[in-house]
């Protein structure tokens, strides 16, 4: 089979990944935000009392981008910073009243982008979108499990590791390790 990078499955995450951003981009705009604004709001709507540094880290970004988006809501009126009670150096984020009703603007065209993107996209296929993207993520998440779990698979199978006939535990099945991966349903 020939590699095809129209149906490369990384190309496609990829590519609706990137035009999903530049339409929510551009939905944004429309409400004088940005993208990133209104992530950091979502985040902290959330999150309320995060300091910059753990926003930064969510929203993978460098602690100076989220003090600029910082700076303008807060002139905007709709976060303020709070002194930390425990670390004068640390600022607490809190949003104010008047972000409410940009949280409520956001979340609609939130749930419209939703419904444009998955526009002909039955509810099964996306059930199974669904379901493999969340197994992929854990995948990523618990990499370090994972492979530690297929090091021993693969030293179990070894024969210098097989335990003997004679032993009990020999005809014992062995159950997955939790985080190994399951195989996805097909679409029908």
């Amino acid at each position: 089979m020939n590699y095809d990078p129209d149906r490369s499955l990384f190309s496609l995450l990829h590519d609706v990944a990137r035009l999903t951003r530049v339409e929510a981009d551009k939905r944004a705009r429309v409400h004088g935000m940005t993208r990133a604004q209104w992530s950091l709001m979502t985040r902290l709507a959330r999150n309320p009392g995060l300091s910059q540094k753990e926003l930064a880290d969510l929203l993978e970004v460098e602690p100076i981008s989220v003090a600029r988006m910082v700076d303008r809501l807060e002139a905007n009126g709709l976060l303020e910073r709070r002194a930390d009670a425990n670390d004068r150096r640390i600022w607490r984020l809190h949003l104010l009243p008047a972000a409410e009703p940009m949280l409520t603007k956001m979340s609609v065209m939130g749930e419209e982008l939703g419904v444009f993107v998955t526009l002909n996209v039955s509810p099964e296929m996306r059930e199974v979108m669904v379901e493999g993207l969340t197994q992929m993520k854990s995948n990523l998440l618990h990499k370090s499990e994972l492979q530690a779990a297929q090091t021993a698979s693969a030293a179990a199978d070894t024969p210098a590791s097989q335990p003997e006939a004679t032993d009990p535990a020999a005809s014992q099945p062995v159950a997955p390790h939790p985080a190994a991966p399951t195989p996805l349903r097909e679409i029908a």
